[in-house]
């Protein structure tokens, strides 16, 4: 057939058209009224649109309150996937999310509201174990009547922890399932190739909207902090010639000069959010530097490079671990000044530091995901190593595993594993493991999950 001929020299070049061709053939053919071959027609759905109610659960959820939740997700531009079910052999709670996640072929958070249960899965690259379980037991105590109130407090807390952005075949969707004749035509497949590379520019241009938001924000709370830095060496009130200098002291001053102009250097180069993870290392190593001069003038012992003070590091090099827990969190040993430690031994509160988000100003281990390299440029990045166990059961710790701005490796999001992308069946099925539970016991919070995703029936 010489179209088919002349189109094979166009799908060469880039073998992802050809699943695009077929899904856009997928998804052309109409589909039935509601779940009547289940998951396969309720991830065929989730290709096109982030939220699918079965139209034998419309009462759990509105098609107005449907939509308001698909835009909502949308506008977040991250791969979070809702499905409102009924109780039905179609759908097999034991198997469900990873049937789920395996017919839709798409990474990312699955959401789903079968009957009255609720239970909730993830990629592990997209959102890790922990901070899926924290979300789904609040989620499953928060509005357990409510079904709506329950999607919509699971997925705004999910939209602002989950890795990646939101896959293409939404915006590839176009609300109109006629038009098969077109598929018959050769042109359509220039169509699609062009099609796809439109929607990997839209894709990229949100990306880069996004970081520059999330650098923006960083750009104030970095600059707050070197310019608390300039303030202490100016307090320091240290010149090379005073008497009593010795040689190792202006070394330590020429030192911490030069982490304070080249802190400033690089915040002025800074282009992505974790370029910021350079600008706080280089912060943390001139207020170690201070912190050896200071000993050295009053000929006090040289202190240990300890981590900085957790709750701000503008406090400097800690001083000692105390036990600390996150609201509704474990405790754990974190680093403090000796100004914080005494103030928790006497019962109080230590001064955290504060930074502005959507909600108001929050604790920066409370804050979005752009404070992922501002801490692990103080606190030795994440990935299981000391920041992530500092700051397990937090949103900020949730986020060290999920590749939005940040990884361990200090590389760019791009060059990462990314959710939203067709992986097909290529996925840890561990991450979608039974357990499908509709009540909790006790905290959630921190802890190995495992595959467990809750226990206990629907």
């Amino acid at each position: 057939m010489p179209v088919i001929t002349g189109a094979r020299s166009v799908l060469r070049p880039a073998t992802a058209l050809a699943a695009i061709f077929l899904a856009l053939a997928a998804v052309s053919a109409p589909g039935p009224a509601h779940a009547a071959d289940g998951t396969g027609t309720v991830a065929e759905s989730l290709r096109k649109s982030p939220v699918y109610v079965d139209p034998r659960a419309e009462r759990q959820l509105s098609k107005a309150d449907a939509d308001a939740l698909a835009k909502k997700i949308e506008d977040a531009d991250r791969p979070v996937f809702v499905a409102v079910l009924p109780e039905s052999a179609e759908f097999p709670q034991a198997t469900l999310l990873k049937d789920l996640r395996a017919l839709t072929g798409v990474t990312g958070v699955y959401a789903v509201r079968l009957g009255d249960g609720f239970n909730a899965a993830a990629d592990a690259r997209v959102m890790s174990r922990d901070a899926v379980a924290n979300l789904k037991g609040a989620a499953r105590r928060s509005s357990p009547e409510d079904a709506g109130a329950q999607l919509n407090s699971f997925v705004e807390q999910a939209l602002q922890q989950a890795g990646g952005s939101a896959p293409s075949s939404w915006a590839a969707d176009g609300g109109d399932d006629s038009g098969n004749g077109l598929l018959v035509a050769g042109g359509v497949v220039v169509a699609v190739g062009a099609g796809a590379y439109a929607l990997h520019r839209r894709s990229r241009k949100k990306k880069e909207e996004r970081e520059r938001t999330e650098l923006e924000a960083l750009r104030v709370v970095v600059d707050e902090d070197i310019t608390a830095f300039g303030e202490e060496l100016d307090h320091l009130d240290f010149s090379p010639s005073e008497p009593g200098a010795t040689d190792d002291m202006r070394q330590d001053y020429a030192h911490a000069l030069d982490a304070y102009d080249r802190a400033k250097t690089q915040m002025a180069e800074a282009t992505r959010p974790h370029d910021v993870q350079q600008v706080t290392g280089t912060l943390e190593q001139g207020r170690f530097t201070l912190a050896t001069l200071a000993a050295r003038r009053g000929g006090d012992p040289l202190p240990e490079h300890r981590l900085p003070c957790f709750f701000d590091p503008r406090h400097g090099p800690s001083a000692t671990d105390v036990q600390w827990a996150p609201e509704g969190g474990a405790p754990r040993a974190v680093p403090a000044c000796a100004a914080d430690a005494a103030c928790m031994a006497d019962g109080g509160e230590p001064q955290s530091r504060m930074v502005d988000t959507g909600h108001g100003r929050q604790p920066y281990w409370n804050a979005g995901p752009a404070y992922t390299p501002w801490a692990g440029g103080y606190f030795g990045g994440g990935g299981g190593g000391m920041l992530g166990g500092l700051l397990v059961g937090t949103m900020l710790g949730s986020l060290i595993s999920a590749p939005s701005a940040f990884a361990a490796t200090g590389a760019p999001a791009e060059d990462l594993p990314d959710g939203g992308d067709s992986s097909g069946a290529d996925f840890n099925p561990a991450d979608f493991g039974s357990g499908f539970g509709g009540g909790d016991s006790g905290s959630d919070f921190g802890g190995d999950f495992g595959s467990d995703f809750g226990g206990g029936d629907w």
